[in-house]
């Protein structure tokens, strides 16, 4: 029984139910609770609002690549504490809990695999490690990936999920702005395609470099998408900012994004532009 706030509610007069933590999701886009079984099976997209849920990398990669083709690269990369970083919580032991909870050794995973029998070299963040923070080992990652669409002569697809540079690496993470933006000069002109596809959020020192670069820039539904925070640069230029500002719908109007994809339909999206573009 659903009372007029969508939420699950016992009947009167019956006992309580012992409902497993999880079984139902939120959506914070129209506050409908959702079975979590029904929601995943939908690719994490609200079936009554369509608000696009955040997955973890292997979801995606799931969705998109065809079945059992994919081959992850570089999993043995792994960031170290370079600076001896020290707060309330030491950069190693943030990177020790990251790891156990996402079983993920860091915030992109990369490799390559076919899409409509199309090879291609594939990156995914996931924003559950560490925000999708671009570190040292990020952004050699994602260049390693651009290498291998370079020699093997193969469209590269990134998916980009992260609120920016990794603070605890300090200027080492700077540094991966310009390193990956240097490969990319490099596949442009070998004129080889590059698909960035951009979701929520894409911030910071990523959109500053490679997630802008593409050839063709896709986006999901309402994703964020921006360099600064908006109360920062509301602060900054002592304006009001624009009804939407820093969405991808707002971006698509002012022609930063070339189109908005609805999660379910990205991989016959891709299919179509990986053929036009071969």
């Amino acid at each position: 029984m659903i009372n007029k706030e969508n939420k699950p509610q016992i009947p009167s007069g019956e006992k309580m139910l012992d409902i497993p933590e999880g079984l139902w999701t939120k959506c914070p886009g129209c506050n409908r609770f959702l079975y979590t079984k029904e929601l995943e099976l939908n690719q994490s997209v609200c079936q009554y609002c369509q608000h696009h849920f955040p997955i973890k990398a292997t979801e995606r990669i799931g969705y998109i690549a065809d079945r059992d083709s994919f081959i992850e690269h570089d999993q043995n990369l792994y960031s170290i504490d370079i600076l001896g970083f020290d707060g309330e919580k030491s950069y190693q032991e943030r990177l020790d809990y990251y790891r156990n909870k996402t079983a993920l050794n860091e915030a992109v995973v990369c490799g390559s695999c076919t899409l409509g029998s199309i090879p291609i070299s594939l990156c995914v963040m996931d924003f559950s490690f560490l925000g999708g923070s671009m570190g040292s080992v990020v952004g050699e990652k994602i260049t390693r990936a651009i290498e291998r669409s370079l020699s093997s002569k193969i469209p590269l697809i990134i998916i980009c999920a992260s609120g920016g540079a990794r603070m605890y690496e300090g200027m080492f993470s700077l540094m991966q702005m310009a390193k990956t933006a240097a490969a990319l000069h490099r596949l442009s002109q070998a004129r080889i395609p590059y698909i960035s596809i951009l979701t929520n959020p894409t911030m910071a020192g990523v959109i500053a470099s490679f997630a802008s670069l593409g050839d063709i820039i896709l986006a999901e539904p309402k994703a964020m998408i921006g360099f600064a925070g908006s109360r920062v640069i509301k602060e900054t230029t002592q304006q009001d900012l624009p009804p939407g500002f820093q969405t991808a719908e707002f971006l698509l109007e002012k022609g930063l994004i070339d189109k908005i994809v609805h999660r379910k339909e990205l991989r016959s999206t891709l299919k179509q532009l990986l053929y036009f573009l071969k």
